[in-house]
């Protein structure tokens, strides 16, 4: 356990209210529950991305969400994947998230993925390209473990709307353990560098 709980900040790819990848991030966040004082950063209000809107200044649903990715110190995305790839409301926040593109607010920051879906791949072409966009805005992306949680609506007790497999389980807490462990070494590396 963590002298001080980390402020991890989690985005949820999808809008539905029921989502699959709304009861992961539940599941996450119960097994991270000792270790991380966790918050939301909202995407269901920004704004489609457009240089003239942010020339005029960002939106405040812009700034309320930039301003928490800032006060993260590290950053959970857990994603469906629409079409073989990553949901339209997704990839715009992370594009607002990228501006300006020489200070991005994920510059450097612990970031991991997760997700769900009813189909065998477990979101994986969907967290290929957020890894690729996060790539290219110097994000600090933890490779392993890989959440990609298939056939998901088996995995679900509906009645108590969680996650019981136990594979899954095993492979939540391991997230969250390596996870807990890449942004304290990153902390550490950036204290040692100041």
């Amino acid at each position: 356990m963590t002298e001080k709980n980390l402020r991890i900040v989690t985005i949820l790819g999808s809008l539905r209210k029921e989502s699959y990848n709304k009861i992961l991030l539940q599941a996450i966040a119960d097994k991270a529950d000792q270790k991380w004082d966790i918050s939301s950063a909202d995407i269901s209000e920004l704004p489609l991305f457009n240089q003239d809107i942010e020339a005029d200044g960002d939106p405040e649903a812009v700034t309320t969400f930039k301003e928490t990715i800032k006060q993260a110190d590290g950053v959970v995305i857990v994603t469906p994947e629409y079409n073989s790839g990553i949901p339209g409301v997704l990839k715009n926040a992370l594009d607002w998230g990228s501006r300006p593109g020489n200070s991005s607010v994920f510059m450097n920051t612990p970031v991991a993925i997760a997700g769900a879906t009813p189909g065998g791949a477990g979101t994986a072409l969907a967290q290929m390209q957020v890894r690729q966009t996060l790539a290219a805005m110097n994000a600090n992306v933890m490779s392993h473990p890989k959440v990609l949680v298939g056939g998901v609506q088996n995995k679900i007790d509906f009645d108590s709307g969680r996650i019981e497999d136990s594979r899954t389980i095993s492979r939540l807490e391991d997230f969250v353990h390596t996870f807990t462990s890449f942004v304290e070494m990153y902390q550490q590396s950036s204290k040692a560098g100041q």
